[in-house]
């Protein structure tokens, strides 16, 4: 990973990206999306603080976990002054993020449970198969499709 002097206070986007391995349409987009900022130069080129270095790898961490771009904004939104998340601010974070991480596990573990027995069944069945019919409620009153409205006075 390429070292930036000490004395260099900021970055260009190229720096930037060869320090933090995101891509530069990366950090534009993160910039885009309120993650981080720059300041613009004379000549109209992203300058971005040394310490955006750690807002990216906030970032970048938080989006490993599968934690929304949306969320993330928000999370840095509250620290005071806009300043760079510490660790203490990670442990709060995560411990929040916990819940929502846990909850999607949970799902993902039932539809693995899931396909591995629709793998087993092969039948692949819309009356009953819960991959392509999960949790249907209208399956046990009558077969079909329930996206369709039912037309009034049509004799079934």
């Amino acid at each position: 990973m390429p070292q930036i002097p000490e004395q260099i206070q900021e970055l260009s986007v190229g720096q930037l990206s060869a320090r933090s391995g995101a891509a530069v349409s990366a950090l534009h987009f993160y910039e885009s999306k309120g993650l981080i900022s720059s300041r613009r130069t004379s000549g109209n080129q992203r300058r971005y603080t040394r310490d955006t270095l750690r807002r990216v790898a906030f970032v970048r961490a938080a989006q490993r976990v599968g934690i929304p771009l949306a969320t993330i904004r928000e999370a840095l939104s509250e620290l005071p002054e806009e300043r760079t998340p510490t660790h203490e601010d990670w442990a709060r974070l995560s411990e929040a993020w916990r819940r929502e991480l846990d909850e999607r596990i949970r799902q993902l573990n039932r539809l693995r449970d899931h396909l591995t027995d629709c793998i087993g069944c092969g039948c692949l069945s819309l009356d009953t198969c819960v991959l392509s019919n999960p949790d249907d409620a209208f399956g046990e009153r009558r077969a079909g499709s329930r996206l369709l409205p039912e037309r009034v006075g049509e004799g079934r």
